[in-house]
């Protein structure tokens, strides 16, 4: 994010989009509504009526996939009103005239046909993002997880530097985390190509830094992604996997197809606090430990680090991660060579925290006995005396001018179809999170939501002749499941829904593995099906 939460109640309009806020991030959510009972508008585009959409000023419903579309629909409308930000376009930005070539043919009419957005809608949501003081975007995994999806989160930048909406409070680009430390995994190294703070693996001068202080480093190229790596398993290719903290029998694209490559691969290891469909799979089974059992911090989604403080000690057998991990470091690296941070005898997570600072110039002034004082604090924060940075980019971007790059509209990877003539989104519901391993063991959530479902529209469910909560199968090229039918004018016409947290419905049988070329994430959001009743 290059916001802050807090900052959100000093917005004027919010752009919501692909984010069913008060049902997957509700405390977020309750900032906006404070705005907004102050004044601020708040425009939602999403194919569904979620629960977000019920106080929005404008609700934009687009058909799945077609993101690109509309905001490039919108940054037309705007240059075309000169309603852009004339100052901050010149002194802070580059490639505005390329910018302006590539979305001169997306007017209102054209993106109406392309997204079914109505014309006039889209323009009154231009409009009124244009003409707020401080616009800020709230987008999460519906933006993302597309093969257009860098393309889609380069569009959401190129309006927002349009208007001059960042680099000042209660504005910016701000991505929605899907689990609570998911930040902190990516800043910490957990990516294929790069070290901690986003150091890249192929820099020489990086791999010589990294070299000096564990006195050596794995092999110096890009690794694999989740994805990747499931393909690899299946070709034989990669024949040893450690799953830590993940249920990709749940969670990832294509579940039939990860199966397959799970059983394929030699060795199999899973650490996580519950048995999980994935756990069930493994060779060797690691236990870790909740976040009640052990110490050390998260990085929330505006980039906060936090501590966390064990409140019991570990059960039966489980370990903290750290534990865990380095000592599986000590046994396959040996103790290390007397470099500084050589040889994985960690001694507690602080002083794991004094090694990142020491690597990590993002994190440079992050220690234990900091965020015992202060409670919590913002990167980058280089220093130890530096205050921390509520918002990214103010008075000038990292790489000097904004770049606007022009992205042109391209179609899913898989269209509804005579066979397959419904789409499929999927996400999250107020009950359950992720792949429900936690969730689904609470007797209370699970009371208020017990199984699965699909949600249909009463269209689609009067040409299917289904009645009310009947059992259908769903059918895509991949696999089909059984589950409830939900009829509701939540969805429109054309489009059915599927929540992916239950393992016995798995939407997941039925998303397309296909990628995005850059970022590499599967289309989990738009995928060909059909409902059949269930004899």
């Amino acid at each position: 994010m290059t916001n802050s939460v807090p900052e959100f109640e000093e917005t004027d309009c919010f752009l919501i989009t692909g984010s069913n806020t008060t049902e997957a991030h509700p405390l977020i959510a309750t900032r906006v509504m404070r705005a907004q009972r102050r004044g601020a508008r708040v425009i939602v585009v999403d194919p569904r009526d979620v629960q977000i959409a019920k106080i929005a000023d404008l609700h934009l419903q687009q058909r799945p996939g077609t993101d690109v579309a509309w905001l490039n629909g919108m940054m037309h409308v705007i240059i075309k009103e000169e309603l852009f930000d004339q100052e901050f376009v010149e002194t802070r930005t580059e490639g505005f005239e390329e910018l302006k070539a590539a979305v001169a043919d997306s007017t209102p009419e054209r993106v109406e046909e392309i997204s079914g957005i109505p014309a006039a809608d889209l323009v009154k949501a231009a409009r009124s993002y244009a003409r707020a003081e401080r616009g800020a975007i709230l987008y999460a995994m519906g933006i993302t997880q597309h093969t257009t999806g860098v393309d889609n989160v380069v569009s959401c930048a190129n309006l927002a530097m349009l208007t001059g909406n960042v680099g000042k409070p209660g504005t910016g680009v701000n991505p929605l985390r899907g689990q609570n430390n998911v930040q902190g995994a990516c800043d910490l190294g957990g990516l294929p190509n790069v070290y901690s703070g986003y150091q890249s693996v192929t820099s020489t001068s990086v791999q010589a830094k990294f070299e000096e202080a564990w006195g050596s480093t794995s092999p110096t190229r890009v690794g694999m992604t989740v994805t990747e790596m499931t393909e690899a398993a299946h070709q034989g290719s990669l024949r040893a996997l450690y799953v830590l903290g993940e249920n990709p029998m749940v969670s990832d694209p294509d579940i039939n197809h990860v199966r397959q490559a799970l059983a394929a691969c030699e060795f199999l290891v899973v650490q996580d606090i519950f048995p999980t469909e994935t756990v069930e799979l493994a060779d060797v089974v690691l236990p870790g430990v909740t976040f009640a059992e052990k110490d050390g911090t998260y990085t929330g989604t505006d980039r906060r680090v936090q501590r966390v403080r064990k409140a019991i000690e570990p059960l039966g057998d489980s370990r903290s991660d750290w534990e865990i991990l380095g000592d599986l470091g000590q046994r396959m690296a040996g103790n290390g060579s007397g470099a500084p941070f050589g040889g994985w005898a960690y001694t507690s997570p602080s002083a794991i925290m004094d090694e990142i600072a020491a690597l990590t110039p993002i994190y440079g002034g992050v220690s234990y006995d900091r965020l015992e004082e202060t409670g919590d604090v913002q990167w980058p924060v280089p220093t130890a005396d530096h205050p921390g940075t509520p918002y990214l980019h103010r008075g000038k971007f990292s790489r000097g001018l904004g770049h606007f790059t022009a992205v042109a509209f391209q179609e899913p990877a898989e269209a509804a179809s005579d066979e397959y003539p419904l789409t499929l989104t999927t996400g999250r519901i107020m009950f359950h999170y992720h792949t429900g391993s936690m969730t689904r063991r609470s007797e209370k959530l699970d009371r208020e939501v017990p199984e699965g479902y699909v949600e249909i529209s009463p269209e689609d469910a009067d040409r299917l002749g289904l009645g009310k909560s009947e059992r259908v199968r769903v059918v895509s090229r991949r696999g089909e499941i059984e589950t409830r039918a939900w009829i509701t004018r939540r969805v429109p016409p054309g489009i059915v829904f599927i929540p992916f947290h239950f393992s016995e419905a798995a939407a997941n049988v039925l998303t397309n593995p296909a990628l995005d070329p850059v970022a590499k994430i599967p289309e989990y959001k738009v995928a060909a099906v059909r409902v059949e009743k269930v004899a």
